[in-house]
């Protein structure tokens, strides 16, 4: 009986031990900042260019055909007029930050109103964009990829020059088709303010 008693005992030790000596997971930083489309973001101290023409509130977003990771379809952002548009923009969800974002929108994202569209960007292909919400159970999100020429990043400023990515940001277009909200992380290993997006993106459904 005693030996069993210190068996346990050792055995509960050995489990505490494990659980302190576990190494931790370190938290992602929230970056509450924002740079502006067409200028430069950092990753890690290192400075990378935005190419294009960085799409500025108050404008319409240029007609760029994006697509469709389950149809395979070409879509034009254009076209979704009475929706606001909530577009969650990374450079590859193959990513810990990237990952973080895209399960932020599609998790806590399900309180938003009917009428916001949440639409995940990246140069990934279709088929990883499909794989990926599949395999996070996140395929209530519309995934869109701008894997063919990199256009869409670079008619808003946000094609990331030399890894060919796009920036990470948030912009989110209203009812009438018009840009009214952009963050553009200036540090792209950072998150963005999520939070402050889907306040915005509540305020903007409720207008007419």
């Amino acid at each position: 009986m005693m030996n069993k008693l210190i068996l346990k005992a050792l055995l509960l030790v050995l489990v505490l031990l494990l659980v302190s000596c576990a190494p931790k997971q370190k938290s992602i930083t929230v970056d509450f900042g924002s740079v502006s489309p067409g200028t430069s973001v950092e990753k890690q101290g290192k400075k990378l260019t935005l190419t294009g023409t960085g799409i500025e509130v108050g404008q319409r977003l240029p007609e760029t055909a994006l697509v469709d990771a389950v149809s395979m379809q070409p879509i034009n952002l254009q076209e979704f007029k009475g929706q606001v548009l909530l577009l969650s923009i990374v450079p590859s969800i193959d990513t810990k930050v990237c990952e973080a974002q895209t399960h932020y929108l599609g998790e806590e994202g399900d309180t938003l109103p009917s009428t916001v569209t949440r639409i995940t960007i990246s140069r990934d292909t279709p088929f990883a964009q499909l794989r990926f919400a599949e395999e996070a159970n996140l395929t209530d999100i519309q995934y869109l990829s701008d894997y063919k020429e990199g256009s869409f990043g670079r008619s808003v400023g946000l094609l990331l020059d030399g890894p060919r990515l796009l920036a990470r940001s948030v912009v989110i277009v209203d009812k009438q088709g018009i840009v009214r909200y952009i963050q553009v992380v200036p540090d792209i290993t950072h998150l963005p303010d999520m939070e402050k997006a889907f306040l915005k993106a509540v305020e903007f459904a409720r207008e007419p």
